[in-house]
């Protein structure tokens, strides 16, 4: 017997989510197909006159403790694995009294619907766990030579037309197709649960660890046009697209950067992201001298770049940034009127934010490596104050401490090795990315040159601690009068010794914001 010629007969539905039901087991009636089911989904096909019948009479056994017992049982199971090319498989069948079921049309309790939900109790969620059908579609899918599992409505007119072409048949081909998106479906669906508990257990990092997320969408291409990608999970969620083109795969990496840094900030602050670094940071009531502080940072890298700010954006800053290029802009609401002005530039991408779904939802930092993954928490903090502490003979004023603890904010969003100079309401030069901290510094100093911006009495923050006394020196060099760094270089006596020697003021933070 050849799978492929095998005449589909009887099919088994139980579906949580009926979306296309009735018209897909019409069909398979008018091609003579036997229908059982269950439940809800017997009740339907029976109200729209589709002449099912109840998984009871395969089972001989009724529907028990409210549903959960119903299809756990031989008379499903072995009509599900039978392996109809096996005489053996054949004989126990009928010596037994059971039927073989060629197809299964399953989907699932909504777990994860009801996971998305903000007041769904313990209980509920219990409930929505599915065992039955889960169970089902693993012995379909193992059987798939024998026994179609269908788990997703957008098949259903495809299965219909080749069972029409057909005469019954489904290729094995395509048997074997739908068996791994249902073996795909089942896991992704056993690591919410999984999720679920581990979160409520307090499990930050589980012996065995697993993602559960669906497809979003696929996206043009990776990182680079000969990259194919997708985005997964709930992105879309966290950030809504009012406008323009289609994201990319580095537009959503550069939105997820901007997000980030702007999270750091309670005052209003307008950001500048390139290449998911910033370019410039700007804070104050207005969000248009805001912009302008950012934009003075850095001309240059502004443009296609990603605009973000932490308040509304009405249409006065619409008006200051609306003659720039820039890929995206990123409010937590913008005005109509700022939305008609903006919009007159139909490619560029206008994304609404949800600040308290973001903020749940960074939880951990995920990274693929040759063979395998790198998982971490998130870095959250910013600093532990119990660990703060001026190191120099000098204390720094308030006005330098404020521009400090604003360079330090930018500098845990830099690219490592990361220097930042700053006042206390906008960074002054930024250096990313370099392969030693006095070559960023470097940077940070010529950026600022080029600008026609002034280092004298700045502050300097350093994403970690200065090995030599050089890179401080050429923040002295360059006028800065204050430096924020974690410490715990052995050269640390060196560094601080230079400081006092130069009457700079530096806090040691304890803490270093690593960034690759």
């Amino acid at each position: 017997m050849n799978s492929d010629n095998y005449k589909i007969e009887r099919a088994l539905i139980s579906v949580s989510d009926k979306t296309g039901i009735v018209e897909f087991a019409s069909a398979l009636t008018g091609l003579g197909i036997a229908i059982y089911s269950t439940g809800g989904t017997f009740d339907i096909l029976k109200k729209n006159n589709i002449p099912a019948k109840s998984v009871s009479d395969l089972t001989n056994f009724p529907e028990i403790m409210d549903g959960r017992v119903k299809t756990l049982h031989p008379g499903v199971h072995a009509g599900l694995l039978a392996d109809l090319g096996k005489e053996t498989h054949r004989n126990q069948l009928s010596e037994s009294g059971l039927l073989s079921i060629d197809l299964l049309v399953v989907n699932l309790y909504p777990f994860d619907k009801v996971l998305e939900q903000d007041n769904a109790s313990h209980e509920e969620l219990i409930e929505n766990i599915d065992i039955g059908g889960p169970a089902m579609l693993r012995s379909a899918s193992k059987n798939y030579k024998w026994t179609v599992p269908v788990v997703n409505a957008d098949w259903y007119n495809q299965i219909i037309e080749l069972l029409r072409n057909g005469n019954c048949t489904i290729p094995e081909k395509v048997r074997q197709e739908l068996a791994g998106e249902a073996f795909a479906h089942t896991a992704n669906y056993d690591c919410l649960i999984s999720g679920y508990f581990n979160k409520i257990n307090d499990v930050e990092f589980p012996e065995k660890f697993s993602i559960g997320l669906n497809t979003k969408f696929q996206l043009r291409y990776g990182e680079n046009p000969h990259q194919q990608a997708s985005l997964y999970g709930n992105f879309d969620k966290i950030f809504t697209k009012l406008h323009g083109k289609e994201l990319s795969y580095n537009n959503i990496l550069d939105i997820d950067s901007a997000s980030k840094l702007i999270l750091e900030f309670d005052t209003p602050a307008f950001a500048i992201i390139k290449h998911t670094n910033p370019s410039g940071v700007g804070l104050d009531e207005s969000l248009v001298k805001a912009y302008q502080k950012a934009y003075a940072t850095d001309t240059v890298s502004p443009f296609g770049g990603i605009f973000v700010v932490n308040r509304l954006l009405d249409l006065d800053i619409a008006e200051a940034i609306h003659g720039i290029f820039s890929e995206v802009i990123i409010a937590p609401k913008f005005t109509d009127e700022a939305l008609a002005l903006l919009t007159k530039k139909k490619d560029r991408r206008l994304i609404v934010m949800n600040f308290e779904l973001l903020a749940n939802a960074i939880r951990y930092d995920i990274k693929s490596v040759t063979g395998g993954f790198l998982m971490q928490d998130t870095d959250r903090k910013l600093q532990d104050d119990s660990q703060l502490r001026c190191v120099t003979k000098r204390q720094p004023t308030q006005q330098e401490q404020a521009a400090m603890l604003m360079g330090w904010k930018v500098a845990k969003h830099v690219k490592s090795n990361s220097i930042v100079y700053s006042s206390a309401d906008r960074t002054l030069g930024i250096g990313a990315g370099q392969m030693s901290r006095v070559d960023s510094a470097r940077i940070a100093v010529e950026k600022a040159k080029q600008m026609g911006l002034d280092l004298k009495g700045s502050s300097v923050a350093s994403d970690a601690f200065f090995p030599f006394a050089d890179g401080l020196l050429q923040a002295v060099e360059a006028g800065a009068t204050a430096v924020i760094q974690p410490g715990g270089s052995v050269r640390d006596e060196e560094v601080i010794k230079v400081a006092d020697e130069n009457n700079i003021a530096m806090i040691f933070t304890g803490m270093r914001h690593f960034k690759h």
